[in-house]
């Protein structure tokens, strides 16, 4: 990415298709408007016009001119309206590209030039890579949350209260023979504390969070042949997975996403548990059982035909699912039972896993989702409990808060973001 030069790129999807957007951006918008036109349009309102650019008729389209500052990167822009063939949009992104000043964008460079620019900080530009990919209802909801600034809000209001307490105890260090500064209010510890425990309900909601736009992970465990491929076949109502007879047939991880209720649940069908002498069979029982221990919840099968084992020891719920349950009822208690034959059984799977991921999502969709939200709430929660615990050293106080204040400006992007910024926009499409 290189500073001044103007870019451009198809924002509206693949072709064909009805309509398709080329956006523009940078110093070049308006002159290469005017040579198309011949005049700037009046800003913001859509004009429908014959679209040339050097000489050649392209299409005859909608254009829209937005100036600078009021643009979504912050730059100049245009936007051309045009009929979704690929013959039209080739041909006009290979003769905007040609001129001096404009090359084509790379992936997610408009929404890099909006936070540059200021026009979003980054969890806003996370919030809309996050609204770009939402499947379901719940991560709409949460993404839109997001970009619209509510968790900056939140962030910001509690970076205030920080510099508000550094005020506090720096004014001790750099003028404590004044006699209008003497000792903390009485309340400084009190109101340090409340933070605190802001932080802590902040990062409890991290989890909830992470459900909402990664997925409830079900992991379907159990020993060789106890039915976890065939149920995910039937649950997924697609033969994803392959089924035989044979103990071992699955030894890699495979996931499947399904929409039950406006939540993601990613099913994960995995390799029985089982001691064996194939090395690539144990590959796979090692990666079921990591899956196992990160899993929000575990449907441990047991068959009537296969010998069943002791679950594996984890901490998320597990339940216990009788396959098979055509062949003979259920040896002992179960939470439901199935049979993936007869398809008895399977609507009140269905059903009892959409009601677990509605309660376990239950309210508004929690705004902090990301690892990098935890990482950066948890160092500001521990700098502000040692400022607590060091009050007595105005110092150390201070500097612990200085501390806890950049974690959050960490979380906003304003320092130290280069390298989350390639990593995030990298995932962006072209033309965002």
């Amino acid at each position: 990415m290189r500073d001044g030069d103007t870019i451009v790129a198809l924002s509206s999807g693949s072709v064909p298709s009805g309509v398709a957007v080329i956006r523009l951006s940078g110093p070049h918008s308006g002159p290469t408007l005017e040579a198309m036109l011949g005049a700037l349009p009046e800003p913001r309102r859509l004009r429908l016009v014959p679209i040339r650019l050097g000489g050649e008729l392209f299409d005859r389209g909608l254009v829209a001119w937005f100036p600078a500052p009021h643009s979504f990167t912050g730059e100049d822009c245009a936007e051309l309206q045009v009929h979704g063939s690929p013959a039209v949009v080739r041909g006009l992104l290979r003769a905007l590209a040609a001129r001096q000043g404009i090359r084509l964008a790379e992936a997610g460079e408009f929404t890099r030039r909006a936070f540059e620019n200021g026009k979003l900080d980054l969890p806003e530009v996370e919030g809309l890579g996050d609204l770009i990919e939402a499947e379901t209802e719940g991560q709409r909801k949460q993404a839109i949350a997001r970009l619209s600034g509510r968790l900056s809000a939140q962030i910001e209001g509690w970076r205030e209260r920080l510099l508000d307490g550094r005020a506090e105890i720096e004014a001790q260090l750099d003028f404590s023979d004044e006699g209008d500064v003497g000792d903390l209010p009485e309340h400084f510890a009190g109101s340090l504390k409340t933070l605190l425990e802001e932080l802590q309900a902040a990062i409890e909601t991290v989890g909830r969070g992470r459900i909402v736009r990664e997925g409830l992970r079900v992991a379907l465990a159990g020993p060789p042949n106890a039915g976890k491929s065939s149920l995910l076949n039937a649950l997924a109502r697609s033969d994803v997975a392959i089924v035989t007879d044979e103990p071992g047939t699955t030894r890699d991880v495979r996931e499947v996403a399904i929409d039950l209720g406006g939540q993601l649940v990613i099913l994960v069908d995995m390799a029985g548990l089982r001691d064996t002498e194939s090395k690539a069979e144990a590959e796979g029982v090692r990666r079921a059982r990591a899956e196992i221990a990160q899993a929000d919840l575990v449907l441990w099968l047991r068959a009537p035909d296969v010998a069943d084992v002791a679950p594996q020891a984890t901490g998320a719920p597990v339940w216990r699912v009788a396959t098979k349950s055509d062949l003979s009822a259920p040896d002992g208690p179960v939470d439901v039972a199935v049979s993936t034959r007869t398809g008895a059984g399977l609507g009140d799977l269905l059903q009892k896993l959409s009601n677990f991921a509605a309660a376990t999502t239950a309210g508004e969709p929690p705004l902090l989702s990301r690892e990098r939200d935890l990482a950066a709430l948890k160092a500001a929660h521990a700098a502000i409990q040692e400022a607590i615990e060091r009050l007595d050293d105005p110092e150390i106080a201070a500097e612990s808060l200085r501390r806890a204040t950049n974690a959050l400006e960490r979380l906003l992007g304003r320092i130290d973001a280069e390298s989350v910024l390639d990593r995030l926009f990298s995932a962006f499409c072209i033309g965002k």
